[in-house]
């Protein structure tokens, strides 16, 4: 909030708060520290309304209201939390999940894939108390290697076809149908390989049911280790989007974005998202290679290899001057790998001549 702003209050379960101008009740609910649940919320995108878990009720309003959607005056009573409240989101919930194949699915399917389950047994809705037919339709047919369209596990929260047209402009898929036919589609239904899907991802890790997932990921599905994150920077070009990445044992099993890096804010390219099957890559070299006098490449200890890379510099700025060497960056390694790369060019011999094979 801007201190400079002119500052408006309302009472929030019983505090006086206060709120900038624009403000929605569920943004001044989770800066404060309420726990309103939702499953069609997205920060990064417009508010939705869809799902209806987030209503609260306002003093003097005759129904409750949904939070997310519900622009904040002054003078506002708000409660978010009461007893019929409570109720209507659980009964909303197993409603939901009755719909659904399965509630609890593996992490490794997205970012946001627990939240439908997490809510489920906050709320103790897996009662069983709804049965009937199952909404969503799977597209199995889709053999893109990057995303699995698993529909029967959708709620239509519409946060795929939302990302993909507020975050990332393709609009390459989108919502068919009414009612309980709705399906999230693309355009005549086909593979996201013929529709201008880029395979960014965005739509997997914004799913709050693991409906659209991680193809890749799963492959480790059935490996017993925990997983475990780790935030490090793509590297794949100049801009530095963070990411966090999945690991089991010492084995790399994924990548997410980070929702708070600074530069993407939860978003990555195809690359940045996928593309990581080198660094366990069965042609992957382990030991270095030098030339020996047959003209081949043999294996050897790193102080043979170093010692021999020195002796090529050495002599190529002995007899050609520093201007003579030129060095290319990876974008297959560590950002630290680079950074050093770079020292050791512009430090090293005092020249800009340093690039990287990287491009957005």
């Amino acid at each position: 909030m801007d201190p400079n702003e002119k500052q408006n209050f309302l009472t929030l379960d019983g505090e006086d708060v206060a709120f900038s101008a624009g403000e929605t009740l569920y943004e001044i609910a989770a800066r404060h520290r309420k726990e309103v649940p939702t499953l069609c919320y997205d920060p990064r995108l417009e508010p939705f309304g869809a799902c209806r878990l987030c209503v609260v009720e306002i003093e003097g309003a005759r129904n409750p209201v949904a939070s997310c959607t519900t622009k904040a005056t002054p003078g506002m009573v708000v409660t978010t939390a009461t007893e019929p409240i409570e109720k209507y989101r659980k009964t909303l919930l197993e409603m939901v999940v009755s719909e659904n194949r399965e509630v609890d699915v593996d992490p490794l399917r997205g970012y946001a894939s627990q939240e439908l389950g997490e809510l489920a047994d906050r709320y103790d809705a897996r009662a069983g108390r709804f049965q009937g037919a199952q909404s969503g339709c799977s597209h199995p047919t889709d053999d893109n290697p990057f995303i699995l369209r698993d529909y029967d596990l959708c709620i239509s929260c519409n946060r795929c076809v939302r990302v993909c047209a507020e975050q990332e402009g393709d609009h390459a898929i989108a919502a068919m149908g009414r009612g309980f036919h709705k399906q999230i589609t693309t355009e005549f239904n086909g593979l996201l390989k013929d529709s201008s899907c880029t395979f960014c991802g965005q739509c997997v890790q914004t799913c709050p049911t693991g409906a659209l997932a991680d193809k890749k990921a799963l492959r480790a599905a059935d490996l017993p280790e925990p997983i475990a994150k780790t935030r490090s920077v793509c590297p794949y070009c100049g801009v530095g989007c963070s990411v966090d990445l999945l690991s089991k044992g010492d084995k790399l099993v994924g990548i997410q974005p980070a929702m708070d890096g600074p530069a993407n804010e939860g978003a990555l390219c195809v690359k940045g998202q996928f593309a990581f099957d080198f660094v366990q890559h069965r042609d992957r070299l382990k030991m270095p290679l030098v030339r020996g006098d047959d003209g081949q490449l043999h294996e050897a200890d790193w102080d043979t290899a170093l010692d021999r890379a020195a002796e090529g510099f050495a002599r190529v700025l002995d007899k050609y001057g520093r201007h003579a060497i030129y060095g290319i960056a990876s974008g297959r390694t560590p950002s630290e790998a680079n950074y050093t790369m770079q020292q050791f060019i512009r430090r090293g011999y005092g020249t800009h001549y340093i690039d990287n094979c990287s491009r957005a």
